[in-house]
């Protein structure tokens, strides 16, 4: 396995009123994804109607925070000052729905060893300041800290 250090920069999201939710539940520790009441379907990215049933009585719910990775790339060029390659970009489909697909970076993991179907789970960066505070879902294998040590 690899190991991670956060980069000195991200771009960092500007929330909406649907996305809120999403961007800020991490600072509860908390992967939350819009859910209908009426159909019980998680969907991703969050809006104000269920895409499925068209229901309106929709709203962020706490996940689990585990998945698999679905499908990534592999990042060798700098795009960004502050983001150096390579990094991996990749859709995780959820635990919770396995149609729900959160596209976010797997860290810890040295690119050679990504595979599909790699269980991930959960944690966040907090990046911005007072109103502008985000916490950015990052995804890293099962039972690996933060650094990229095994928990």
């Amino acid at each position: 396995m690899g190991t991670y250090a956060r980069p000195d920069f991200r771009l960092a999201p500007q929330p909406t009123a649907e996305s809120a939710a999403f961007w800020t539940g991490g600072e509860r520790g908390e992967l939350l994804i819009s859910k209908c009441s009426d159909c019980g379907h998680f969907f991703h990215p969050p809006g104000p109607v269920c895409f499925r049933c068209r229901s309106r009585n929709v709203g962020p719910e706490a996940t689990s925070g585990r998945g698999v990775v679905a499908a990534y790339t592999i990042n060798q060029q700098q795009w960004l000052p502050g983001l150096p390659p390579p990094y991996v970009v990749a859709m995780i489909e959820l635990a919770e729905d396995r149609d729900v697909r959160v596209t976010s970076s797997v860290v810890a993991v040295d690119p050679a060893d990504l595979v599909v179907g790699l269980e991930v789970e959960v944690f966040f960066e907090e990046w911005g300041e007072g109103e502008d505070r985000v916490w950015i879902p990052l995804f890293r294998p099962v039972g690996i800290n933060d650094q990229g040590a095994t928990a």
